[in-house]
C-alpha cells in the first residue's frame, strides 16, 4: 500500500508538471478523477512489466512497450519530442522486418515513422483516438532520405500530401507507383490486420493495382490519412486482454462501397442544427482494470 501511494505521489507530482495549473490540486486520493489522457501522458517509460497489449486500440494501455530505436538502416522516427515512439514488440519487430522490405520492392531507401504509442499506451492528450495499446504505427508516404535527419528537421519536415485539393483523387504528380508497392508490402505482411488510407488513396490503388489484388481488402478507407498509413497489427499471442477488431468486410472495397466517400454528404457535410455535446475524457476506471497496474508500475 506505501509503495503504491508513493507511486500516485510521484506521477501526481509529475502530472503538475506536464500538465500545468490545471491539474495542480490534484492528489493521490483523487487520481481517478484526472483525464485519463493526462495521467498516460505524463507517464515517460514504459511499465517494467511482461508485454501486453491491454484492451481496444482505442481503449486501452500497452505493458513492456518497446521503443523503435530512433534511427535504424531502413527507417526514421520522426516527431520524437512527441515521446510516441514506443509500442508492443510485436510492432517494433514488424516496422523492422517491413522497413527492410521496402527498399526491395520500391525506389524508397526506407521508411519515415511518425506516430506509435506512448511509453505505456493509453489514450493521448492529441491526435489520436486509437494508438493506445501498442499495435498502430503511421508510416508516412514520404520515402527517407539517403541521410540522417537532424533532430530539428525530425520536427519540422512535413510529410508529402497525397491528396489532390478537391479531395476527388490523388495528386498525380506525387503518385507513383512505389507508392503502390510499399502500401501492398505493408498489407501483405500476414500480421498486418488493416491498413487505413484517405478514400482518394483507396481509390487509386483499386485503379493502379494490377496482379493479386487480394491484399486491397485489407487497405480500409479512412477520414484523414492524406499523407501517412496507418497501419495496425493483429492481437499478439501473448496478449489475453488485447480485443480484436472485428473483420475486414470481405472484398476488394473498390466498388460502391468506396463511391459514398465521394459524395456531398461526406465531403460538404451539412452542420448540425445544435453543435453537439462534447464527450467528457476518458477517465481510467474507463479503461481495463489491468492498465491500473500498468499505470501504478514503478
Amino acid at each position: 500500500m506505501a509503495r503504491h501511494l508513493g507511486r500516485l505521489a510521484t506521477l501526481v507530482a509529475s502530472l503538475v508538471t506536464f500538465a500545468g495549473p490545471a491539474v495542480a490540486q490534484v492528489t493521490p486520493s483523487a487520481i481517478d478523477s484526472t483525464p485519463a489522457k493526462q495521467v498516460f501522458g505524463a507517464l515517460k517509460d514504459p511499465a517494467p512489466m511482461a508485454a501486453r497489449a491491454i484492451g481496444f486500440y482505442s481503449k486501452g494501455c500497452l505493458a513492456g512497450g518497446e521503443a523503435l530505436p530512433v534511427n535504424g538502416k531502413t527507417w526514421q522516427a520522426m516527431r520524437l519530442s512527441r515521446n510516441r515512439n514506443w509500442g508492443h514488440p510485436r510492432l517494433v519487430a514488424f516496422l523492422e522486418r517491413f522497413s527492410a522490405e521496402v527498399p526491395t520492392v520500391s525506389t524508397w531507401p526506407g521508411i519515415l515513422v511518425g506516430d506509435m504509442a506512448q511509453p505505456r499506451g493509453g489514450p493521448m492528450l492529441s491526435g489520436h483516438a486509437s494508438h493506445q495499446i501498442g499495435l498502430d504505427a503511421d508510416i508516412w508516404l514520404t520515402p527517407m532520405p539517403r541521410r540522417e535527419f537532424t533532430r530539428d528537421e525530425r520536427e519540422k519536415v512535413a510529410a508529402t500530401m497525397i491528396v489532390r485539393p478537391d479531395r476527388l483523387d490523388v495528386d498525380k504528380s506525387v503518385w507513383t507507383p512505389s507508392l503502390v508497392n510499399v502500401i501492398r508490402a505493408a498489407a501483405q505482411d500476414d500480421e498486418v490486420e488493416r491498413v487505413l488510407v484517405n478514400a482518394a488513396i483507396k481509390k487509386a490503388l483499386c485503379r493502379d493495382a494490377s496482379g493479386d489484388r487480394s491484399w486491397l481488402q485489407k487497405v480500409r478507407p479512412y477520414w484523414g490519412h492524406d499523407y501517412h498509413m496507418h497501419v495496425r497489427i493483429s492481437c499478439p499471442k501473448d496478449s489475453p486482454d488485447c480485443r480484436p477488431q472485428d473483420p475486414v468486410t470481405p472484398g476488394e472495397g473498390c466498388g460502391a462501397e468506396l463511391d459514398w466517400w465521394f459524395s456531398d454528404a461526406n465531403l460538404h457535410p451539412k452542420p448540425p442544427k445544435e453543435p453537439p455535446k462534447p464527450k467528457p475524457p476518458m477517465m481510467l476506471k474507463d479503461l481495463p482494470a489491468a492498465c491500473r497496474e500498468v499505470v501504478l508500475a514503478p
